[in-house]
């Protein structure tokens, strides 16, 4: 699903990104907290509900230069730090800039670079997602490319049974995920996580492709404004990304 025709949006529900400001989120989107899961060897391996986050009213704010101090709601902080927002990520569709990946025995998967956040959920230790695609005439290393490919939050991979199939998607509610990585230095901040077919519009009213899948910014140094690159990750420590206990 990663057609706008497949996620028709009668309920109002969508993120207007503001120039240079913070994500307005309208419609009464709910907005949760989602933790990786790892395992000993630090491999994401799903992701861990922690619950709701309150919210009063329909619509809220929230961060996109990575400095409130209300996290993960916006407090106004991108007027004092200037903060530039320039939008860069294009707005095509996802298919014009899709590659296919090595066929696969009734498994065909193809990836959009520009939306890769290096989430890691794409192999494991010594055993990255190409060897199971390879070995895929093997239904348990099948089912888990799938699996995978299901749990990318950028929806940069997706992937058929066939190649004149459509795509096949996890079926994921309409939330926001105020994420938590998982990493060497301990617990860190991650992207925000749109699930569920939310419409995203840029600062000038043009729309994004509506998809299943999105990671945002929320960090303000993406190269890839306002979608997630993966830079708080890289620069945890440097953008103070530590996730404090609640």
């Amino acid at each position: 699903m990663s057609s706008d025709d497949a996620f028709p949006n009668r309920n109002g529900k969508k993120i207007l990104v503001k120039k240079n400001g913070p994500y307005i989120v309208k419609g009464g989107i709910p907005l949760v907290r989602k933790t990786q899961v790892v395992s000993e060897f630090g491999e994401p391996l799903t992701w861990k509900s922690e619950g709701p986050i309150p919210l009063e009213g329909n619509e809220y704010e929230l961060c996109r230069c990575g400095q409130s101090k209300n996290f993960p709601f916006c407090d106004d902080t991108h007027k004092q730090v200037d903060f530039d927002g320039a939008e860069t990520a294009d707005p095509g569709l996802t298919s014009n800039r899709q590659r296919p990946l090595k066929k696969g025995v009734h498994l065909f998967i193809k990836k959009d670079p520009s939306l890769c956040m290096t989430s890691g959920f794409c192999g494991f230790y010594k055993a990255p997602l190409s060897s199971f695609l390879a070995e895929s005439g093997d239904t348990q290393k099948r089912s888990l490319a799938m699996a995978m490919v299901e749990r990318c939050p950028a929806g940069s991979l997706t992937y058929r049974i066939e190649p004149d199939e459509p795509d096949i998607e996890p079926d994921l509610p309409q939330m926001i995920a105020d994420t938590t990585e998982i990493t060497s230095d301990g617990p860190i901040i991650g992207s925000l996580w749109v699930m569920g077919g939310i419409p995203v519009e840029r600062s000038d009213g043009e729309p994004f492709e509506t998809r299943n899948r999105v990671t945002l910014c929320n960090c303000g140094k993406s190269s890839n404004k306002p979608l997630c690159d993966g830079t708080h990750r890289h620069r945890a420590r440097e953008l103070g990304r530590q996730r404090k206990p609640k």
